[in-house]
């Protein structure tokens, strides 16, 4: 399982209103990205920047991202410590600054896990588990702002 793994997928601009991008206001940032054999999702930019809200955006993905690689290397970090995970619920949260000159980035995201163990003996475990987790992360390895995070352990 060692090694470079690829991956790709299809981002396709479905905004031209007509006349293209022959202004900033002629054109609907709608896109919808396809991954072979997954359901298409349909996105655009965040509001503030002429998109729709409805739709995801390059931010929300980023954060989705950032969440759910913690969650998955979370998981298997229990599993190799003994700890029995139930339940899993995270509420995260990211930072974005604009620079004033268009762009901007992150400056943190805050990963909040509630976790529900199935014994009182296993919480440490869990705990640490944690720590693991992050190194594992493959994404939050590749980001290059911090990434914290405030676990919650109880017991079922």
């Amino acid at each position: 399982m060692w090694g470079e793994h690829r991956y790709a997928l299809k981002a396709t601009w479905t905004g031209n209103r007509g006349p293209g991008t022959s202004g900033y206001r002629d054109y609907d940032r709608a896109v919808t990205l396809a991954v072979d054999g997954k359901p298409e999702i349909a996105a655009s930019s965040d509001k503030p920047f002429r998109g729709d809200a409805t739709r995801w955006n390059p931010e929300d993905l980023l954060l989705a991202a950032l969440s759910e690689c913690h969650l998955l290397s979370y998981l298997h970090a229990c599993v190799q410590a003994g700890v029995v995970v139930v339940s899993y619920e995270d509420d995260a949260s990211g930072t974005m600054v604009e620079d004033g000159a268009g762009g901007g980035a992150f400056r943190e995201v805050v990963l909040r896990p509630r976790v529900v163990v199935a014994e009182e003996s296993m919480r440490a475990a869990a705990e640490a588990a944690h720590a693991q987790a992050n190194a594992w992360c493959f994404i939050a390895n590749s980001v290059n702002f911090p990434v914290r995070h405030e676990p919650v352990i109880s017991v079922a």
